[in-house]
């Protein structure tokens, strides 16, 4: 599948101080790609300079098959979608309104507006103020804004940062809707969790270097130590190794009828960044 985003020895300078360093990666089209770390390693800076929001030092950025500095900025802010934190709404407008003038710039239709707000889960508030909503139902809207136009890559940066359980779970099912649907998306994040949900590939960030990059699942096996652990009646909790000497181990136990659960110990995306890095997320 060929890349939607190509990234070649990208560096960002300010004044003295290196925030990225010859960071290089490809996001395939149709993807949700995840780009991954703690505050201040760089994900917010990389996402700016994909959106034109900053210049890159060094380095070369493909998008859609062209140079990034070529892209006319009015076509090309209309093939994708933006959340970042610095994005503003029209506080004094309902969200109705907020969206509907997007819809016009956008040109799309306005009956467009109650399909992504049904995806944020802020139908039944649309006729609200903005300047009267919390700071997670903002965020909501904005990104409802960025979803309107079905853009072909979505840019989404720290996406469900101030939302609760309940409405991150409406966002996720957004999410994977629009990707279905064809959809490249772009997601900085520093919950591992959210990755594993939503990402098909991730990259760790660290220190404005990336570390690592492939799917969830093969970085849990890369890093597994290759051992299952058991529950057993009575509560007794072993770990076998995952070898022949382990399978033989798990079949006594399951002909014995002493086996009430199994699971392979293979580590979180959490775990792998700490043990790769030394720092926590």
């Amino acid at each position: 599948m060929e890349n939607i985003i190509e990234v070649r020895n990208l560096t960002k300078a300010f004044s003295n101080k290196i925030v990225l360093k010859d960071v290089n990666f490809g996001v395939k089209k149709g993807e949700t790609f995840g780009f991954l770390g703690p505050s201040g390693s760089g994900k917010t800076t990389t996402i700016k300079i994909l959106t034109s929001q900053l210049l890159h030092t060094t380095g070369e950025i493909n998008i859609f098959n062209q140079p990034l500095e070529k892209q006319k900025k009015h076509s090309y802010l209309r093939k994708v979608g933006i959340l970042t934190d610095n994005s503003t709404l029209y506080e004094r407008l309902s969200i109705y309104d907020n969206l509907l003038l997007y819809c016009k710039l956008y040109e799309v239709s306005k009956h467009r507006i109650d399909e992504v707000l049904k995806d944020v889960n802020l139908l039944k508030d649309k006729k609200t103020i903005v300047q009267k909503l919390s700071k997670g139902m903002k965020q909501r809207v904005v990104l409802a804004r960025a979803l309107l136009h079905k853009p072909e890559i979505l840019f989404l940066d720290e996406p469900t940062s101030a939302l609760d359980p309940v409405n991150t779970k409406h966002i996720y099912e957004g999410l994977r809707k629009l990707n279905q649907e064809g959809t490249t998306i772009f997601l900085t994040t520093h919950d591992m969790l959210e990755a594993e949900e939503l990402c098909d590939r991730v990259a760790f960030l660290h220190q404005g270097k990336i570390k690592l990059l492939d799917t969830p699942q093969n970085l849990r096996l890369q890093f597994s130590k290759g051992s299952i652990s058991l529950v057993l009646k009575g509560g007794n909790a072993i770990t076998v190794k995952n070898d022949a000497q382990g399978a033989k181990q798990i079949s006594s136990y399951m002909m014995n009828g002493e086996l009430l659960s199994i699971h392979s110990n293979e580590p979180t995306l959490g775990d792998i960044f700490v043990q790769l890095t030394g720092s926590e997320l």
